[in-house]
């Protein structure tokens, strides 16, 4: 098993972390770093910064990243904050989330994609709104509110929650 992890250290500190493996298991990242899976990984990825999926990759896992880019085969769901990126030897069996999307010719994809919009954490959120954040909660928890549970927390399409606003205002 190869295990590479590199750092280098430029303007922006990039954590370049690099893997040649068969890995199992939940990886996730709290600080950006430049993640590439050269091998096969079974498990869940959670990644701030980019993610890339090497083109003789094998991934079974379900994926949150910032940017992602597929180059391999990959069979789970992605949520990519910013952009997703499949390449033309990308092959991708589950669904899809994300605000932008580059599907280049020749790359397969299999499943449902959702464009996401403008997302608000719960902060930015309960800025926004001007209401509390345990209110927010109740509101998400209880469906309320549109919102996405991600882990533990919750996301808001800024789109959907100013429709939301609007409807709410109406009903008052």
């Amino acid at each position: 098993m190869a295990f590479n992890r590199k750092e280098h250290k430029d303007a922006a500190e990039e954590k370049v972390i690099e893997i040649n493996a068969q890995m199992e298991g939940t990886l996730t990242f709290s600080d950006p770093v430049n993640l590439k899976i050269q091998g096969r990984y079974t498990g869940k990825l959670d990644a701030r910064g980019t993610l890339t999926i090497g083109p003789t990759s094998q991934v079974e896992a379900n994926i949150i990243g910032e940017n992602v880019i597929v180059a391999g085969k990959i069979k789970g769901n992605i949520v990519a904050k910013k952009m997703l990126v499949l390449m033309p030897s990308a092959v991708v069996h589950g669904d899809i989330s994300t605000p932008k999307l580059n599907i280049v010719e020749g790359a397969i994809f299999q499943g449902h994609c959702h464009m996401l919009e403008d997302i608000l954490s719960i902060d930015d959120l309960a800025q926004y709104l001007e209401i509390e954040i345990p209110a927010i909660v109740e509101l998400a928890t209880t469906g309320k509110i549109p919102a996405i549970k991600e882990g533990d927390g919750w996301k808001f399409e800024r789109s959907q929650i100013e429709q939301w606003a609007l409807v709410s205002r109406v009903k008052s």
